[in-house]
């Protein structure tokens, strides 16, 4: 496939113009990011947005590797000899790396296998008799092939047979025919293994368990393959569901009879050729054509996994802020106590200190002495409660602290949560939490985590890979290479679409925006602390290794929020401000009075400021910055409630409605923390009152939802809620 053709296809793929694929591609090339390209580029693009960017990005790299990929086996063959004007067809028209590998793998070199023995043995002619004239004397013809390596008539026959089933593994037509007919009417089906009954628990929905192969969900044939990786599960294809087992005929025999041009109807069983087409199906195509068929759907399991696993990171990454608050960080625990963390309004750690209040220690009021003096001392807005072990009791310790501290000083309103403390010890055992707090312990940085998680969620998850957040399904099962990928480009697009304050971005912050890497972001940090706080987005390009291009992509997503000029404090990129000043200009007012009373951006006619940079798009898009500078995209802080009492699965009963927050998104529903140390699920068919095709469009990870408890299960720790009205 050519450049003019894998170019028709992203748009065809993606129902955007060639001409909008062409743009991007010149631009990418030319090496600019998609956030820059998203944000400032919208004019050359005709508005495509981030995600469509991504897409794109993403379709045109494994379109790249796949035309590298399809030179590389059309030349092996064309040098092999092995190219045929059919298997070439196919190949070009391939748009899968699996099914590319698929079509070569029969025709790569390989060891000597036992037909290509028979064939050095000259065993092919008496192959080709046989297959073409099925009356001969197969024991008499077959004796005047004897030699050292087949020393027998039988192993004669057996070697000639090899080379036709050989010859049919690599009919490319009929593996179509075959393959055709097995996704359209073979079930998989799954069975537990003997004797592994209890231990397989998790997975008893599958214990006996068929779907056609064309139905199977993503999800459900990945938790078979799970079940199957673990020694519990055992599947196969079973591909002919519906046909009485008492024939002993398979239908795809049937099938490679035909598309040889001939029927085994009325042949005798021990017919030579039947058994070469009952031998070829049962030892060679059916684990062929099962491998192929479950590769694919695998890899489009996975695919659909790490496209969630993206989407639910991104709306964790951009949940709402407490924004500038006073926050005490709790990492609870029984036997080695809470660890409390307490950090200022800009996220600078304060002071800590650990706790007993819980069994076995239970001290309970010394505890509550020293919390309560912290609350006080440092006039603690928000209390962060990690939701691990002992978090509903350590919610339930904090409610009093805050309670005796409220009767006594109502002005002072503390507000607690429990929040995700997934990957809070990654972070507090890793290089950057060791070089952050160096003379702190593990579980103390677990704390200030925790606390700062509240605060800025997306500041602070940056710090962790991505994969350790706990946002996604079988996240170990997909291609880790591929799933690091896609959740790096999530973690870019949300640090850009938000922006960063220049002045107290962390390191890992800024190593996120768009045309900086770490060493980058370190020197900025370096400038800062040795030289002093910026005071204009130009003094950038006094930081070193930032160059004309590096600033050029980063300088829109950086804000100083006491800059000299006030466009710098804004997504206003520095090469529009003199767009900027001619709006000014038109309205014949100073520049700060035009920012100051954003009103008067109404007044402004964009079509006589249409140059050969800016057009109508590009100058709305700045219009729409200057109203709203200083927009955070994420919603509103809000807080959950968890009901009081209901601190464990046994405490549950079916009818009650509960708050909670959705932890993770799936196709099939979506897991809710409802405060008992097990997420509930909603399953698709209970997440409305109207039909539900697809979860994400009703809820989102971090959403603060009402369920009702419909089923508890204690056995196997599962919980099905509901999030309908009735």
């Amino acid at each position: 496939m050519n450049i003019l053709a894998l170019n028709k296809q992203l748009a065809l793929e993606l129902t955007i113009s060639e001409q909008q694929v062409n743009t991007f591609i010149t631009l990418y090339d030319d090496g600019n990011t998609v956030p820059f390209i998203a944000r400032y580029r919208k004019e050359i693009t005709k508005g495509l947005d981030d995600k469509q960017l991504r897409s794109l990005e993403s379709r045109l790299i494994y379109g790249r590797e796949l035309a590298t990929r399809r030179s590389a086996i059309l030349k092996a063959l064309t040098e092999s000899g092995k190219l045929t004007a059919s298997l070439s067809e196919k190949i070009q028209q391939s748009t899968s790396k699996t099914l590319l590998e698929q079509l070569y793998l029969p025709f790569k070199s390989k060891r000597v296998n036992k037909a290509q023995l028979a064939i050095d043995a000259g065993l092919e002619s008496l192959a080709d008799k046989l297959w073409f004239q099925p009356d001969s004397d197969q024991q008499r013809v077959s004796k005047q092939y004897i030699c050292a390596a087949f020393a027998s008539s039988d192993e004669v026959l057996t070697g000639a047979m090899q080379i036709i089933i050989e010859r049919l593994s690599v009919d490319i037509n009929l593996l179509d025919k075959l393959k055709n007919q097995l996704v359209n009417n073979a079930c998989f089906k799954a069975t537990v293994i003997k004797g592994k009954e209890q231990e397989a628990i998790k997975f008893k929905d599958y214990y006996d368990y068929s779907e056609p192969v064309k139905r199977i969900q993503p999800h459900r044939l990945l938790a078979i393959l799970r079940g199957k990786s673990e020694g519990f599960l055992r599947l196969k294809l079973d591909t002919d569901p519906r046909q009485d087992k008492s024939i002993k005929t398979a239908y795809c025999e049937i099938l490679i009879a035909s598309h040889l041009g001939f029927s085994l109807k009325g042949l005798a069983a021990n017919n030579w050729r039947v058994e070469v087409i009952k031998k070829a199906w049962k030892s060679k195509l059916l684990g062929m054509l099962e491998t192929q068929i479950t590769s694919a759907l695998k890899e489009k399991a996975y695919d659909n996994a790490i496209n969630l696993f993206a989407t639910n990171l991104k709306d964790l990454l951009m949940s709402a802020p407490a924004g500038r608050k006073v926050v005490m960080g709790l990492d609870p625990g029984f036997k080695s106590g809470c660890k409390v963390a307490i950090i200022d309004q800009t996220g600078k750690y304060l002071v800590s200190e650990t706790i007993y209040p819980h069994a076995p220690q239970k001290q309970y009021d010394n505890a509550k002495h020293k919390v309560v003096m912290l609350l006080k001392a440092h006039n603690v807005d928000l209390v962060a409660i990690g939701n691990g072990t002992a978090s509903r009791e350590s919610e339930q310790f904090i409610t009093e602290c805050i309670e005796s501290i409220d009767s006594s000083a109502p002005e002072q309103k503390i507000k607690q949560l429990i929040v995700s403390e997934a990957g809070a010890s990654v972070y507090s055992a890793s290089e950057l939490a060791s070089h952050e707090f160096p003379n702190l312990d593990v579980s103390i940085r677990g704390a200030i985590s925790i606390a700062r998680r509240l605060q800025d969620p997306l500041a602070e998850l940056v710090k962790i890979d991505a994969k350790a957040i706990g946002v996604g399904l079988y996240q170990h099962d997909v291609n880790q290479t591929q799933l690091s990928k896609r959740l790096q480009a999530v973690v870019e697009d949300c640090v850009n679409v938000v922006g960063v304050d220049l002045n107290s971005a962390s390191v890992s912050l800024l190593t996120f925006i768009a045309g900086l890497n770490s060493t980058i972001a370190q020197n900025i940090v370096d400038y800062r602390e040795q030289v002093g706080l910026f005071t204009s987005r130009n003094t950038l390009k006094k930081v070193p290794r930032l160059g004309n291009k590096a600033f050029e992509q980063s300088a829109g997503f950086l804000r100083i929020s006491e800059a000299k000029n006030q466009l710098d404090n804004s997504a206003v990129h520095p090469e529009s401000y003199y767009m900027v000043n001619n709006m000014a200009k038109q309205l014949s007012v100073p520049l700060s009075r035009l920012l100051s009373e954003t009103q008067l951006l109404e007044q402004v006619q964009d079509a006589p400021l249409v140059d050969e940079q800016f057009g109508l798009l590009s100058i709305q898009a700045i219009k729409q910055e200057l109203i709203k500078p200083h927009r955070d995209p994420r919603p509103e802080f809000q807080t959950v409630s968890y009901t009081k009492g209901i601190n464990k699965i046994a405490d549950l009963e079916v009818g009650l409605r509960l708050q909670g927050v959705i932890s993770n998104v799936t196709n099939f529903g979506a897991f809710v923390d409802i405060g008992v140390h097990q997420d509930g699920l909603v399953h698709i068919s209970h997440m409305a009152d109207k039909f539900v095709s697809d979860p994400t469009q009703i809820v989102k990870a971090g959403q603060i939802v009402s369920v009702k408890v419909l089923e508890v299960d204690l056995q196997r720790k599962r919980i099905a809620l509901s999030m309908r009205s009735e």
